[in-house]
């Protein structure tokens, strides 16, 4: 394994078996040398370049540590989680981490305004974005606010295998978001984002539009519904004009079987506010 190209002291671009890569390791570049060969034991991480082509210059923009750390963070996250995370989003993380802590250090906040949907919809990955803050404050001695563990979370929703674009993750939370909020709105109530109702709703209503997306959809009975309609006008009202305005602002339907559902969510919400 001979080196390519030496980005910094801890990371290096290397010929292996024909092929670039990018070997990660404390103290790889260190002291080295184009076409010298590295201790292949002293390798902690190694990257297809070609999958990567963005890594190398960020390595070399980014401090050290910030790369380091996000590293933990996906290791920690894969342990979580038990899966395994989409690496070609690490750069994306690493350079969301390094900026954010340039940010903090300058005194810029930014507030996430899905951080209440992130809670409760992404709730492992919360968790894992509240332990990286820690992990940052412990390393770096920046502390961050509870706004940049939810950022970290839609990143780490986003690198899990088949966890979709990010782009698509905050759409689809926004749009949770937009609905509860007309639903607070509809009813004039304070919603209490600590009740279980709350949890319920915003689960159903990110799963409605999920299922809405790929056509599919819950199967209730029209008895049933009706029964639904009639009983819980109030809370149905509401729901329709939730599923109209998904329909003009985002182009999703929302079948009756959904606007059920979401009616007796609703209604939860409504007689425990």
């Amino acid at each position: 394994m001979k080196i390519r190209k030496i980005l910094n002291n801890n990371a290096v671009i290397v010929i292996d078996e024909g092929e670039e890569k990018i070997a990660i390791g404390s103290g790889l570049g260190f002291d080295k040398q184009k076409n010298d060969v590295i201790n292949q034991r002293k390798v902690e991480k190694l990257f297809v370049l070609k999958e990567n082509e963005k890594l190398p210059q960020l390595l070399q923009r980014i401090p050290e540590e910030h790369f380091a750390l996000t590293e933990e963070i996906i290791d920690y996250a894969e342990q979580r989680l038990n899966t395994g995370l989409n690496e070609h989003i690490r750069v994306q993380l690493a350079d969301h981490i390094s900026f954010a802590i340039e940010r903090e250090q300058k005194g810029i906040q930014l507030k996430n305004a899905l951080l209440r949907e992130i809670k409760v919809l992404y709730r492992q990955e919360f968790e894992i974005g509240l332990w990286a803050i820690e992990r940052i404050k412990t390393e770096i001695g920046v502390e961050m606010p509870v706004d940049e563990a939810a950022f970290i979370a839609l990143y780490i929703h986003t690198m899990k295998i088949r966890g979709g674009d990010i782009h698509e993750t905050v759409r689809q939370t926004t749009m949770v978001q937009t609905m509860v909020n007309r639903i607070r709105d509809y009813l004039n109530i304070a919603i209490d984002e600590a009740d279980i109702s709350y949890d319920r709703l915003v689960t159903h209503l990110q799963f409605a539009l999920t299922r809405a997306k790929h056509h599919d959809s819950h199967v209730m009975d029209k008895d049933m519904f009706e029964m639904i309609k009639q009983k819980y006008d109030v809370s149905y009202q509401c729901a329709k004009q939730v599923a109209d305005e998904a329909s003009k602002s985002y182009g999703i339907q929302l079948p009756d079987e959904e606007l059920g559902y979401i009616t007796l969510h609703i209604e939860r919400l409504r007689t425990h506010s």
